[in-house]
């Protein structure tokens, strides 16, 4: 059989270059605060901080500080010439000028950075700025050091848009998790029904077998599992967020939502479902008012639009069909969207009443859910443009997997 479904897209054999963050928002909001400056915390798995910083450093933890016009890293020890290469070297032209703190590497990190603060503030002010997940430890050091602590959304808001080079990351990811649907549809489309059993190369195909290999085709370009590839069938399809190991039977609904992390941080995400020998029972009538609500999801995303007319317009056609959406476990029991980033679930959200703007990529994954019987969802990444929107990159809807041959 061939490798992959039809369908999949391209993908660029290089990476494309790690974007940068312009650090002048967060410059604006210490002095817009009168605040002697702003601190996050964390490691290379904190977001915020990943997103600040650019800085790809340990599994522990370090400090980005930022005052009205100077930022600094403070690197954790043996991470210097890469602090120094990603944090000051590629850094944008924003008017914040950055640097490397180096003293006390083995020191913790809330007080490394209550001691940058204290050179570095011009500020005559006690109060810091830190996001509201600041870690405990941290925030203890820099209140003993004498600050009072603000909580701010300047991190949130400057992700809400990406730039460029973001898009050029999340497209490329985007392609990948393609590859890795193109790859299960045409496991599906070659498994054989027998009895109970789809066969696949012989065996009995489970979830397990075809998350290996989406994660397999996706690795082989550069793109690694972030170890939360839902595939669920039958009744594990209507688990929003399944991980197990379940049968593939003929005539379920087979979910599969994967979204993996790219080498510079930025997130994929794709939802399909295909059924292996369909009745035509309630999978089917199911999957035609899921892609009905998606189609109609899409046509209200641009510039502008409040973010929850998207979320409201799915649900309204997804009544029309006949499915419940005021349940948490049956019918349409999620928001329609969300953002994503260097997280997979970041702002903006699509029930909020804000409106959307050019350059949010968010998800559109309306979906609707039995727990006795299965889970259909249909889900796209899209950026949004000022007259609409874009997907990162595309992928066939079909109810019944096709094989490439």
């Amino acid at each position: 059989m061939s490798g992959l479904a039809p369908g999949a897209p391209e993908v660029a054999a290089d990476h494309p270059e790690p974007p940068q963050t312009d650090l002048s928002p967060i410059a604006d909001a210490v002095e817009d605060a009168g605040a002697a400056g702003f601190v996050a915390v964390g490691d290379r798995f904190a977001d915020d901080v990943r997103y600040l910083s650019r800085f790809g450093g340990p599994d522990r933890d370090y400090a980005v500080v930022v005052t009205a016009d100077r930022a600094a890293l403070t690197a954790p020890g043996l991470f210097d010439e890469q602090a120094e290469t990603e944090f000051v070297d590629a850094a944008p032209d924003d008017g914040v000028a950055r640097e490397v703190r180096t003293e006390g590497q083995r020191g913790p990190a809330g007080r490394r950075a209550a001691n940058v603060l204290d050179d570095l503030a011009d500020a005559d002010s006690d109060t810091v700025l830190t996001p509201a997940d600041i870690p405990h430890d941290a925030a203890l050091y820099l209140e003993n050091a004498g600050y009072e602590l603000s909580s701010t959304t300047a991190v949130d808001d400057a992700r809400l848009t990406k730039t460029e080079a973001e898009l050029a990351c999340l497209s490329r990811v985007q392609a990948v998790t393609c590859r890795g649907m193109a790859r299960a549809e045409a496991v599906l489309a070659a498994a054989e029904p027998d009895g109970d059993d789809l066969l696949f190369e012989g065996e009995p195909l489970t979830t397990e077998i075809l998350r290996r290999e989406v994660d397999a085709e996706m690795a082989s370009h550069g793109i690694r599992s972030a170890g939360n590839t839902v595939i669920g069938s039958g009744s594990t399809a209507a688990d929003l967020h399944y991980t197990g190991i379940d049968h593939i039977a003929p005539g379920e609904t087979v979910l599969l939502d994967i979204s993996p992390r790219g080498p510079h941080g930025y997130y994929g995400d794709l939802t399909r479902t295909f059924v292996v020998g369909s009745d035509g029972g309630w999978e089917r009538r199911a999957f035609v008012a899921v892609e009905a609500a998606h189609e109609e999801a899409l046509t209200n995303v641009e510039a502008g639009a409040t973010a929850g007319t998207v979320h409201e317009e799915a649900a309204a056609e997804l009544t029309a069909h006949g499915f419940r959406i005021d349940s948490s476990e049956v019918g349409f029991t999620h928001g329609v969207g969300h953002g994503v980033g260097v997280s997979l679930h970041e702002g903006p959200s699509l029930r909020a009443d804000t409106p959307l703007q050019a350059g949010n990529v968010v998800t559109i994954e309306p979906g609707v859910y039995d727990p006795d019987i299965g889970g259909v969802r249909i889900e796209d990444l899209v950026a949004v443009t000022e007259d609409g929107y874009e997907r990162l990159a595309s992928y066939p809807v079909r109810f019944t997997p096709v094989n490439a041959e």
